[in-house]
């Protein structure tokens, strides 16, 4: 009796592991089966990646985010040393202090001149009015006094009059002559003054291009500091745009290049799930169609998504995908978008179930796997 059940005993597991094995191949075979316009497939939830990097070469001063942090748009990621940006800033800003009180005194200059030419010409002309009257009348005088002076010399000559009355005729016309000789030059020298002043004009022009040159450093100088500005701006690396810090990938202290990434962003309001789907359904797949995820941790919660991207090459299933059978067939990759994320539960590398609806009259079932 005891060698019976000896015997009896290996039966009895084989039958029960071939039990075990039936149901498992059974389990395989009908675990992923959907009512035909239901197409199951696995994958791991994706984001599109954000890379918050420094547009120049720097030590990293402080980092003021860490990994898991939600930031916005625009948020402070990371501080370069700016000392020497900020001294080369400060140098710019006096230049262009300097240039806009050079500017400002130039203009004043200016606006003075443009007011004293006119004037300065009205009276250099009037001066040369008042010469040439003055310079007329001892002509005038001149001439009187030299007919005396021969009138008083014919008459000394007859013995009409003394010889001191034609001494004083002859002395009153070089009097005359010397007074005319005086005009002239009084003359000479406000028609100087004359043309002097009308070179006011040509100071003016030149006062007007000395002006023209200051702006034109002035906006040099302006384009320096702009530009200092912005660099020393820079030096702040900020998000590019909303998300969850995934990656801190740069500490305080370290020296990066132009273009070095200190942190890596992802936005959980733009998931996706990469799927693979078999070379035999691909055909119904379209971009736009309805999905639903799953994940195991909300199996009571279903995600809304929809078709975005469909590969246009088929490829060997890869090695992580489910058994080594299935990844000898040829698969389509496929992206599901999913459309809402409500208070960021899902996230970058969580796997998830989905299911594509092809045929709108089918209802939708959760998959079994």
């Amino acid at each position: 009796m005891s060698d019976k059940r000896k015997y009896l005993g290996p039966a009895v597991i084989a039958v029960v592991l071939l039990a075990i094995a039936g149901g498992v191949v059974y389990y395989m075979a009908h675990a992923r089966r959907l009512p035909d316009g239901l197409i199951a497939a696995t994958g791991r939830i994706e984001a599109d990646r954000i890379v918050a990097a420094s547009k120049f070469p720097g030590k990293i001063a402080a980092i003021m985010v860490r990994e898991g942090d939600n930031v916005a748009a625009g948020a402070s990621i990371a501080q370069l040393d700016d000392a020497q940006i900020a001294s080369r800033l400060e140098q710019a800003r006096q230049a262009l202090n300097a240039l806009d009180a050079q500017l400002k005194a130039g203009e004043s200059g200016l606006a003075i001149a443009r007011r004293e030419v006119p004037l300065n010409q009205s009276s250099a002309d009037a001066g040369v009015s008042q010469a040439q009257a003055v310079l007329s009348k001892a002509s005038s005088v001149e001439a009187q006094a030299a007919l005396d002076a021969r009138r008083h010399r014919e008459l000394f000559e007859h013995g009409s009059i003394e010889k001191h009355r034609a001494e004083q005729a002859e002395l009153a016309w070089h009097v005359a002559q010397n007074d005319v000789a005086a005009a002239r030059e009084t003359l000479v020298r406000a028609r100087q003054g004359s043309s002097g002043a009308a070179l006011g004009g040509d100071k003016i022009v030149a006062k007007e291009q000395e002006l023209a040159a200051l702006r034109a450093q002035r906006e040099r100088a302006a384009a320096a500091v702009a530009e200092a500005a912005s660099v020393n701006a820079d030096q702040l690396i900020k998000a590019p745009a909303a998300g969850v810090v995934v990656s801190r990938l740069r500490e305080p202290g370290e020296v990066i290049q132009a273009g070095s990434a200190v942190a890596e962003l992802a936005n959980l309001d733009a998931l996706h799930l990469k799927v693979y789907v078999p070379e035999a359904l691909i055909g119904k797949v379209k971009l736009g169609l309805p999905v639903r995820l799953y994940i195991d941790s909300q199996p009571d919660q279903a995600y809304d998504a929809k078709v975005s991207y469909i590969a246009s090459r088929a490829e060997f299933t890869p090695k992580e995908v489910q058994t080594a059978d299935e990844r000898v067939k040829l698969v389509y990759a496929v992206k599901l978008a999913i459309q809402a994320n409500p208070q960021h539960r899902l996230t970058p590398g969580l796997p998830a179930d989905a299911v594509i609806r092809w045929d709108q009259n089918v209802a939708w079932q959760k998959p079994t796997w």
